[in-house]
């Protein structure tokens, strides 16, 4: 079975999946964007136990209990900050997916949403980002059968048309 890639305009904290994708900061005790929202939709015990977690290291993953959210789990990833693309930020951001994935699968879980991971504060550009996200999305799609759905949740209309463009122009991937 393949599982199915939604691109979407959503409030990730909102969504109904096994795990939702916090793109974190190296502490993973909440920020701005993604992560202030995860932290406060999912209530103050998310913080006592990323507390426990002694941060994050940019392109790993750690994961936690949903707590409030409608998602039973929370897999918290360090993006990279843009600094031009020679600072292996391609490789790093990859390396949020892969992390995310290998936790996904470790953990049972059959449906992930993810955000732009490092587009917002992180600067990196969505084009080149949607890129990295959409191959590696396929490549687990590929590699972890048991996976039923994966979302791509926008935060706004422009990064949404990012993602469809990039996913019917490079992956022949249609119909959201």
């Amino acid at each position: 079975m393949s599982a199915k890639l939604e691109i979407i305009k959503a409030d990730i904290t909102t969504l109904s999946v096994d795990a939702i994708v916090n793109a974190a900061n190296n502490s993973l005790l909440g920020g701005g964007g993604v992560d202030g929202t995860i932290h406060r939709q999912a209530g103050p015990e998310l913080l006592k136990e990323c507390a426990a977690l002694g941060g994050c290291l940019a392109g790993e993953a750690k994961i936690t209990k949903g707590y409030r959210l409608p998602a039973r789990f929370v897999i918290h990833t360090v993006g990279p900050i843009w600094r031009g693309g020679g600072h292996d930020e391609p490789e790093l951001l990859a390396g949020c997916y892969r992390s995310c994935f290998a936790l996904a699968q470790q953990h049972y879980l059959k449906s992930l949403a993810f955000p732009s991971i490092s587009t917002g504060a992180y600067r990196y550009p969505v084009e080149k980002a949607s890129d990295i996200a959409l191959r590696e999305i396929q490549l687990a799609i590929k590699q972890y059968p048991d996976l039923e759905k994966v979302v791509v949740a926008c935060f706004n209309q422009k990064t949404l048309e990012v993602y469809q463009k990039t996913a019917s122009s490079k992956y022949n991937v249609c119909g959201f």
